[in-house]
């Protein structure tokens, strides 16, 4: 999945562009996880925190991103949106941050393709974490569906 992280860093830049305005980006795959960084200053509130909608579109896009990467490593492309999602901001955001999804397992990865192409569609739900200095601020879970056009 690593190979494929260039494409997504310029598919974001070109479809998504509150991705340019909030500075967000993906910056690595390791440890078993899609790692997104962002700047505090174009991400902050009134009260110089985190603004907590910045948080969550993170949050959500992390996730996306996994899921596109891993379509994209399996040879396979389709459209994916957020069904659903659930967030708890654990404390706040004082400085630069990191959102980190880990990849699904491959037992589940193994269930959506095969559903996708028996289905054309399916859904996955993936964990993202949100980070500063190393300590857990955010948990998101998000419910994303993907469809294949046939």
């Amino acid at each position: 999945m690593t190979s494929h992280l260039a494409a997504l860093k310029k598919k974001l830049r070109a479809e998504i562009p509150a991705t340019r305005r909030l500075k967000i980006e993906p910056a690595r795959c390791d440890d078993g996880a899609l790692v997104f960084k962002a700047p505090l200053a174009p991400n902050r509130n009134d009260k110089g925190t985190a603004f907590a909608g910045s948080l969550c579109a993170i949050a959500t896009l992390a996730g996306w991103s996994a899921l596109w990467l891993a379509l994209r490593d399996a040879g396979l492309q389709g459209i994916i949106v957020i069904q659903d999602g659930s967030i708890r901001y654990l404390r706040p955001v004082t400085r630069d941050f990191e959102a980190r999804c880990p990849w699904p397992e491959p037992a589940q990865l193994a269930r959506l393709f095969a559903a996708l192409r028996r289905l054309g569609r399916a859904r996955l739900r993936l964990r993202v974490v949100i980070c500063e200095n190393g300590v857990e601020a955010v948990t998101f879970t998000g419910r994303y569906v993907v469809l294949i056009s046939k």
